[in-house]
């Protein structure tokens, strides 16, 4: 009995070391991630139309957690409008038959009518205050004093064409960067290997940077935005997303292809490995300066939605690139 309770203790120990060194809950973590690997996965086979549909989801959860983040800096950016222009964006860029010229005019116009709606700065119920608040509670004491939900003025501390700016960054980082994980499902007739490319590789390239780095790092990457990246991170981000690249590689194409562009899974897996990580220091640099932890918490042990796709949309417009130029 003795015994058993050392060994769970030694168990308890070397987890909570894990957590440490990683930074979030890996028995959550891992549990999260079996689920979302499964739904995606679930959703590729059945219809890649519900694939589509998935991702409009998950931009339209990264657009609330986008809006609540940005409120406690009394920033301001018009969620309605937001989700009907990215979900308009991502499924005309699908079903229209000119991809590339429904996108950008599906994005000209969003900048648009997104600009107008953060002039107007209009805002429905106390939803947004109670989440803004429940943000707040869970972070530093500085970061809530210095929340405008804490002032008297609450937003009128920042310019009209503040909340304008921060608008337009959001339609290019949400619906922009997320037409790019929709358009490699137009091309080639490999959707189900393009999605996988799109989505896996960054959530692998992670995977191993996460444990290299918990494991082998020593030198910092970029210390000052987020300490717990690595040299030796980075380099594991990259085997990773090749190893993935490669796996998905042997099990679409053929020896023909493979003779001609042995070398792709190697550029791509340097490409994910290298963006995917600029994306997740991008999304750490603006987390520290608005004083938060993670984006969200809608997913246990990973923080929120944007905490686990924006090494997604980061990564997608380049591997949509290297699969379009090499006729993948």
């Amino acid at each position: 009995m003795e015994r058993n309770e050392q060994l769970h203790e030694e168990a308890e120990e070397a987890l909570d070391q894990i957590n440490k060194k990683t930074g979030r809950n890996m028995p959550q973590a891992v549990g999260t991630a079996v689920l979302l690997v499964a739904l995606i996965l679930g959703s590729l086979l059945f219809s890649i139309d519900l694939f589509v549909l998935l991702v409009v989801v998950f931009m339209i959860l990264a657009l609330w957690e986008l809006r609540v983040d940005f409120a406690t800096v009394g920033l301001h950016i018009p969620v309605v409008m937001l989700w009907l222009c990215s979900a308009f964006t991502l499924i005309a860029t699908y079903y229209a038959p000119y991809h590339l010229i429904t996108m950008s005019m599906s994005i000209i116009v969003s900048i648009i009518l997104v600009s107008i709606a953060a002039s107007a700065k209009l805002s429905f119920g106390n939803r947004l205050s109670l989440a803004v608040a429940g943000k707040l509670s869970s972070t530093d004491a500085s970061a809530r004093m210095e929340s405008s939900f804490n002032h008297d003025g609450g937003e009128l501390h920042h310019s009209r064409l503040s909340h304008v700016a921060v608008s337009v960054l959001t339609v290019l980082y949400i619906p922009l960067l997320a037409s790019c994980i929709i358009i490699p499902l137009t091309f080639n007739e490999h959707p189900i290997a393009h999605a996988i490319m799109l989505v896996f590789l960054p959530a692998l390239s992670d995977t191993g940077g996460l444990f290299a780095g918990a494991w082998l790092g020593k030198h910092k990457l970029s210390p000052r935005i987020s300490p717990k990246k690595s040299v030796e991170g980075l380099i594991g981000s990259m085997l990773f997303a090749m190893v993935g690249a490669f796996a998905v590689f042997a099990c679409t194409y053929d020896s023909s292809v493979w003779a001609s562009r042995w070398w792709v899974p190697i550029v791509a897996g340097i490409l994910i490995g290298t963006v995917g990580t600029f994306g997740d220091l991008c999304a750490s640099m603006l987390k520290r300066d608005i004083g938060i932890k993670d984006m969200g918490h809608l997913l246990k042990g990973h923080g929120g939605v944007m905490d686990r796709v924006d090494s997604i949309l980061m990564s997608a417009p380049f591997t949509c690139a290297l699969l379009w130029i090499t006729g993948l």
